[in-house]
């Protein structure tokens, strides 16, 4: 008997990656271990100010083009002034939208800035930082799996070229160096491209790779991984998707199909549902988070390509308009380019040089 059941006639998945069960190899099993993610303190090998340090220094670099878009449209329009009239209110307003913060974010913003009659430039800046944190601190939750869940199945959505095959490799990545054992399961079976992307993320992060022949259905490819996970008390199953238009009827229920399928196998799964958004799309990225959760009930957001625009103000409108958590986001191309998203530090950032 194998490693695990197959559904009768079903194709035998192939897999890649990561070393075989402690069985079969005679090593002893890695330690027990909780949800996908440990305290900070416990994967710092520095201590925790040295962490944060490192985390605001990079993040800022990465939003340089966002921070120095704010910082010449904030000169622009409060270099010289003393007070706050409403001419400068509504510029402050325009430069919000410019950067993508959305026109009723900008508005909400102004008038809570009015609300708060700020008497100067400084008390005018601290009012919006204020603001500003509020909104993305109400919308910031990390993951929280319980115990139980093994193996905690994330499923990631989202449409083509935004960096979902990347965000998968890094969160990976990020899980097998906690100790864990990862499963990635390609079930965008229709872009060879993608899957041999895919394989070699997985073999970078040391994590298995179930995968089936071009084609296959990808619930198919699901439903196996979960499976083997299953089989092989594997702690983190990860479900690449097709990253077709979101638009398309069709494509939409292939993946509510796969949801589906997967909980046919594990009941309550997939536990997270991580629809990847491309910073650089601008307000579009707040119409895709819309669609996919009317569709699918997505969980979290990991926002992409931040370091790639001088609009990052979209952090801001889709903390907003959506109430998901924004739980990572992505600033560059190195597997700590993915950091959990950090209110505090985001604003710090944003605004360090206004």
């Amino acid at each position: 008997m194998g490693w695990f059941r197959r559904k009768k006639d079903s194709a035998p998945p192939e897999t890649t990656g990561a070393a075989p069960p402690p069985e079969a190899s005679g090593a002893p099993p890695p330690p027990e271990t909780t949800g996908i993610l440990p305290p900070p303190e416990e994967t710092a090998a520095a201590p925790e100010l040295e962490r944060r340090s490192r985390y605001f220094s990079r993040l800022r670099q990465r939003l340089a083009k966002t921070r120095q878009s704010f910082a010449e449209g904030f000169g622009r329009i409060l270099t010289g002034r003393k007070q706050i009239d409403a001419a400068t209110l509504e510029q402050i307003e325009e430069l919000l939208i410019t950067a993508d913060v959305g026109v009723q974010t900008a508005s909400d913003l102004i008038e809570r800035i009015s609300a708060a009659k700020a008497a100067d430039v400084e008390a005018l800046q601290q009012v919006l930082r204020s603001e500003i944190l509020a909104i993305l601190s109400q919308h910031a939750r990390p993951l929280e799996p319980t115990a139980a869940e093994k193996p905690h199945v994330i499923m990631v959505v989202g449409v083509n070229g935004v960096g979902k095959t990347t965000t998968i490799g890094k969160l990976a990545a990020r899980l097998t160096a906690t100790g864990r054992r990862v499963i990635i399961a390609a079930a965008d079976t229709f872009r060879a491209a993608a899957v041999d992307q895919l394989a070699i993320w997985a073999e970078r992060a040391g994590a298995e790779l179930i995968r089936h022949k071009d084609g296959t259905d990808p619930a198919a490819v699901a439903y196996d991984a979960v499976e083997a996970a299953l089989a092989r008390e594997t702690d983190v199953v990860i479900v690449d998707t097709a990253g077709r238009l979101h638009t398309k009827v069709n494509l939409m229920e292939e993946i509510k199909k796969v949801k589906r399928t997967i909980a046919k196998r594990l009941p309550e799964a997939p536990h997270e549902v991580l629809l990847v958004l491309d910073a650089t799309t601008g307000q579009n990225a707040v119409s895709q988070a819309q669609m996919f959760h009317q569709a699918l009930g997505v969980t979290g957001i990991a926002l992409t390509k931040l370091d790639g625009t001088a609009k990052g103000g979209i952090v801001i409108a889709i903390c907003q308009a959506l109430d998901i958590p924004l739980q990572y986001i992505g600033i560059g191309e190195s597997i700590e380019d993915l950091q959990d998203f950090d209110p505090e530090r985001f604003v710090e950032a944003l605004f360090s040089a206004v």
